[in-house]
C-alpha cells in the first residue's frame, strides 16, 4: 500500500480483498480503538455488519484521507459506486499545542514518531491533558451518496473500516484526520525541541557562571553556595515530576511450580500430581493476568465475569489436556467423557461465551436474524444461500450437517453434526456469510 500526497491530503491506493479471511480485521491498538469509536456510535449493527462484509470483499476503492475527513467510492448492489466520506472533528490550535507539548515532554515519545510509530500511550497521555486524540462516539459524521439513510449506510461503514486497516499500516492517518499531517507535525516537534534546547543552555549558563581559578589562573569558578530556599516557594515553583519507572516486562513463559511428585510420603487424602498440576495452573493465570495488567487502556476495561465451577473445570481441561485430567474432571463434575470433549473444544473457540453457546440455546430479539438473513442473502456469491432452518438462536443448513448458532454477544459459531451430536468447529465471526462459507468449505 502507498500513499501519495496532494493539496488535498494523502490518497491510499485500494486494498486488495480479505473475503473469506478469519483475522481479525483490525490488528493493531490504534486500528481497533478507531473501530470501537465506530461501533460505539451506530445506531445499526447489522448495516455495520454488512459494511465489514464489503470492505473484506474489497469494495471500497482508493482512500483519500484529508484534514477532517475521508472519503471513497464504495461499490454496493448497484453498478454505479457510491461515494462515501466520513467527516471526523478537527482538534483546535489551543488542543495541539497541548498535544504538542505532551510529545515533546517524552524523548519517547519523538522517538517513535521518528520512527514512523505512534506509541499507544500517546492516546492515554493526550486525555489526560484534555486532548481526545481518538475520536470518540460524536465525533464521526458518515454521509453517502446512496439512498440510504442509515446511521452509518452500509457504504461508510465499509469506509471506517478500510480507515482501520489504513491505521494498522500508518497510524498518522489519524493525526491527518484530527487536522495536522505528519510533516508539519514532525517540523512544529523540531522547532520546540530546538526552542527547549537553547532555553536549558541558558539558564545552565546563568547557574554556572565565569570566572578565575583560585591560583589566579582563567578558569570556572565554583558556584556560589547556595543560601536555601523556604519549601512552599520551591514546592510551588516546580516543574514536572520526574516520571515513574517503567514496569518490568512480563515473563515470557509462567514460572515452575514445586516438585512435589516423589519428593516425599503425601498426607492421607492428598494427591501430589494434581497439586503440581494446579500450582502450574496458577502460574499460567497470574502470567496473563499481569500481562493484562500492564498492558494500554487496562484500567478502561471491563473485568471478566467470575467462572462457574463448572466453566472452570472446562477451562481447565482445555489448558492441561494430559491424558487422565479430562477422565477424571468428568467423573468429579457428574458429565460424559463426550461432554466434556465437546465442551473443551467449545472452550478454545471463545471461552465462557463459546461455552454458553454450546449448552444453552436462547431467543434473540425480534428482527436480529431477520436482518442477519437480508445481509446473508446480499453477500452470498450468486444471491441464494442455502436453505435454513430457524430455531431460537441456530441456524440449520438443510442437506449439510452444518448449523451456526450466535452468541449474545453477537458473534456466529460453527458447528457440525458427528454421530448424531453436534460439535463445535472454529472460532466465530460477526459475518454469519464468512462462518457459513468457511465452514461448508469444510
Amino acid at each position: 500500500m502507498t500513499g501519495r500526497t496532494g493539496p488535498a491530503g494523502r490518497t491510499f491506493e485500494a486494498l486488495p480483498s480479505t473475503k473469506g479471511s478469519r483475522a481479525p480485521f483490525a490488528e493493531s491498538w490504534w486500528g481497533r480503538e478507531w473501530l470501537r469509536s465506530l461501533e460505539e456510535s451506530s445506531l445499526d449493527s447489522g448495516r455495520l455488519s454488512r459494511g465489514r462484509t464489503y470492505a473484506r470483499g474489497g469494495a471500497v476503492g482508493a482512500v483519500t484521507v484529508a484534514a477532517g475527513s475521508v472519503a471513497a467510492m464504495v461499490r454496493g448492489s448497484r453498478p454505479a459506486p457510491y461515494r462515501a466520506k466520513v467527516r471526523v472533528e478537527q482538534l483546535t490550535d489551543r488542543q495541539w499545542d497541548r498535544l504538542l507539548d505532551v510529545i515533546a515532554e517524552r524523548a519517547a515519545n519523538i522517538a517513535a514518531l521518528l520512527d514512523g510509530d505512534m506509541p499507544a500511550g500517546l492516546a492515554d497521555d493526550a486525555a489526560a491533558a484534555g486532548v481526545p486524540l481518538l475520536p470518540g462516539a460524536r465525533d464521526l459524521d458518515p454521509a453517502c451518496s446512496c439512498p440510504d439513510w442509515g446511521y452509518p449506510c452500509k457504504h461508510a461503514a465499509a469506509l471506517c473500516y478500510q480507515v482501520a486497516r489504513l491505521l494498522d499500516r500508518d497510524p498518522f492517518v489519524l493525526l491527518l484526520l484530527r487536522g495536522r499531517g505528519e510533516h508539519e507535525l514532525m517540523d512544529e516537534l523540531g522547532r520546540r525541541n530546538t526552542a527547549r534546547a537553547v532555553a536549558e543552555a541558558a539558564a545552565n549558563q546563568a547557574l554556572t557562571g565565569a570566572g578565575v581559578g583560585p591560583a589566579g589562573g582563567a578558569g570556572s569558578a565554583a558556584p556560589p553556595a547556595s543560601t536555601g530556599d523556604p519549601a512552599g516557594a520551591a514546592f510551588a515553583a516546580r516543574t514536572t515530576r520526574a516520571p515513574l519507572p517503567a514496569p518490568p516486562p512480563v515473563p515470557e513463559v509462567p514460572g515452575h511450580g514445586p516438585a512435589l511428585v516423589g519428593s516425599a510420603d503425601p498426607a492421607a487424602g492428598l494427591d501430589p500430581a494434581a497439586l503440581e498440576l494446579l500450582a502450574a495452573d496458577a502460574a499460567t493465570r497470574a502470567q496473563r493476568l499481569l500481562a493484562a495488567a500492564i498492558a494500554p487502556r487496562h484500567a478502561d476495561s471491563t473485568p471478566p465475569a467470575p467462572l462457574t465451577e463448572w466453566q472452570d473445570a472446562v477451562r481447565l481441561a482445555a489448558n492441561h489436556p494430559t491424558t487422565d485430567i479430562p477422565a477424571r474432571i468428568a467423573a468429579n463434575c457428574g458429565r460424559t467423557p463426550a461432554e466434556l470433549t465437546a465442551a473443551v473444544h467449545a472452550w478454545r473457540h471463545g471461552g465462557a461465551a463459546s461455552l454458553d453457546v454450546l449448552e444453552n440455546p436462547w431467543t434473540p430479539p425480534t428482527g436480529r436474524l431477520d436482518r442477519a438473513r437480508e445481509a446473508l442473502r446480499a453477500d452470498w456469491a450468486d444471491g441464494k444461500p442455502p436453505r435454513i432452518r430457524t430455531w431460537r438462536n441456530r441456524w440449520t443448513i438443510d442437506g449439510h450437517n452444518a448449523q451456526l448458532r450466535l452468541s449474545r454477544d453477537g458473534l456466529w459459531y460453527p458447528y457440525a453434526k458427528k454421530q448424531d451430536t453436534w460439535h463445535p468447529t472454529g472460532p466465530p465471526d460477526p459475518d454469519p456469510t464468512i462462518v457459513l462459507t468457511a465452514l461448508l468449505a469444510q
